[in-house]
């Protein structure tokens, strides 16, 4: 994926619980804190409009790894709140603090070791739709929750699996680690896993 910008050696982080954004996939936002609302006007102002996402790690430590964004949408509501989309550009880790007199945080990140992130998608040969179709089925009625299984059924692999890597309510550890997988194909396995040890976990078996 060719960008019309330089990946830059620090960028502003948004440290948010159980949230990862994944390359090519968008991340809804609603912005309401002043020194957040300030973060994405000065990010609006940077030819990348990047924004790391982050999760934290316990008082003020981070994670290691997050993931970058782009500002690709923006609408402010009469009361001064930002609705935001960031579409994944590419995971990063972290480095040492930027001390300034911004309200929010910034790093110096290192981009290297993600080139994969920044080509063009993963499919996963591996996958197989109808075994991961019927186990989202039991995961989602057993939650009482919806979805539109047509549109799921019709995104592609990495669509696929880098939503549901989002959207489903792990712990943040298991975020982290679907953040991390170093493959599609690892990302699947690791989310496979977490659904299944989740479908245990609420007193159904496992049909292998």
């Amino acid at each position: 994926m060719a960008f019309s910008f330089d990946l830059p050696e620090s960028i502003p982080v948004f440290p948010l619980p159980k949230a990862v954004l994944l390359p090519r996939s968008r991340l809804p936002l609603h912005i309401f804190e002043p020194r957040y609302l300030s973060m994405i006007e000065d990010a609006m102002k940077t030819p990348g409009r990047l924004i790391g996402m982050i999760q934290p790690a316990g008082e003020d430590r981070l994670q290691t790894i997050g993931c970058a964004g782009r500002l690709t949408q923006f609408s402010e509501t009469d009361d001064g709140r930002y609705m935001i989309t960031l579409t994944g550009v590419s995971r990063y880790r972290l480095q040492d603090e930027i001390e300034g007199f911004t309200p929010y945080r910034k790093f110096n990140v290192v981009w290297d070791g993600f080139d994969a992130d920044r080509k063009s998608n993963e499919s996963d040969k591996g996958l197989n739709r109808e075994a991961l179709f019927e186990l989202l089925q039991r995961y989602f009625e057993g939650r009482g929750l919806s979805t539109d299984w047509e549109a799921m059924k019709e995104a592609e692999d990495e669509l696929l699996i880098n939503s549901l890597s989002m959207l489903l309510d792990f712990e943040a550890e298991d975020k982290q680690a679907l953040l991390e997988a170093p493959s599609l194909i690892t990302r699947r396995e690791t989310l496979i896993t977490l659904i299944e040890y989740s479908l245990r976990s609420g007193g159904e078996d496992i049909v292998q």
